[in-house]
């Protein structure tokens, strides 16, 4: 197997041009404690593989920090973006999905669920496309009703986080990708390679999505899609990472400007 190229902390810069209709993809924002220069406090982090992706694929990234305000009133944040995309991060809060915790329950921000919960219902409602990457797969079914494994290896799982805070070669595993779906154009269809950091996934389906991705061997779901959408596919692996040549081409196709600024040029 060669040697992936090793991942750096620089921004990418697209070659297409910039104009007003360019897409603006708002990515919701890890809020972590977080460590940079002197400093070492709770911060609203967009890691910058995923911007680094989004502008190869000719769009603008733009973080979205956890708001109380916002979660109240999606429309705020998404009457100024073109399509949504949501990050890995901490466990959801298992009450969001009708679940009590467990001694196998991770850290979670609640905010940050409600918040994602919230602007997630709203943009599937104005028919907004979305990606969802890892976390945000499991954002996506549950704010359409869906349910989650709290911990896989007590489900009789495979393990998907073998090394934790790395995605190379070590956690590559193969997942079965339908034809002809969003999934597909992502990563190919067919057996294809992925990699793998979660240790929940997806147990009962949300309203109206349909599996088009299983990992293997253990048949765990690895890519939900919402077909009466335009463009609402989550992925368990991580499409962004340096080590796999997914593009986010298709995604960032698929959302067309609405706002006015854009609308009006």
């Amino acid at each position: 197997m060669t040697t992936a190229p090793e991942p750096t902390a620089t921004h990418e810069s697209s070659t297409s041009e910039v104009t007003a209709h360019t897409p603006i993809i708002g990515v919701c924002a890890a809020f972590e404690t977080a460590t940079w220069g002197f400093w070492q406090q709770h911060a609203a982090i967009v890691p910058s593989t995923y911007l680094n992706k989004i502008a190869a694929a000719g769009a603008i990234a733009v973080g979205l920090p956890p708001d109380e305000r916002a979660a109240r009133n999606p429309e705020l944040i998404l009457d100024r973006i073109d399509g949504l995309m949501l990050i890995g991060g901490l466990d959801l809060t298992p009450g969001s999905y009708g679940a009590v915790r467990t001694r196998k329950t991770e850290a979670t921000e609640p905010l940050r669920d409600t918040f994602e919960l919230n602007l997630t219902r709203a943009a599937m409602h104005r028919d907004m496309p979305i990606l969802g990457i890892c976390r945000g797969m499991q954002i996506l079914n549950v704010a359409t009703g869906g349910t989650l494994h709290q911990h896989l290896r007590d489900q009789g799982f495979s393990e998907h986080r073998p090394s934790p805070g790395r995605l190379d070669d070590e956690t590559f595993h193969q997942v079965e990708v339908r034809p002809e779906s969003h999934a597909a154009a992502l990563s190919g269809s067919g057996i294809q390679v992925v990699n793998s950091h979660h240790h929940q996934g997806v147990d009962v389906l949300g309203e109206g999505a349909v599996v088009t991705a299983h990992a293997l061997p253990d048949r765990l779901p690895e890519a939900v899609e919402w077909p009466r959408h335009r463009y609402v596919l989550g992925v368990q692996w991580h499409p962004e990472a340096v080590e796999l040549t997914h593009a986010l081409t298709d995604f960032v196709t698929h959302t067309t400007p609405m706002r006015a600024g854009a609308l009006l040029a």
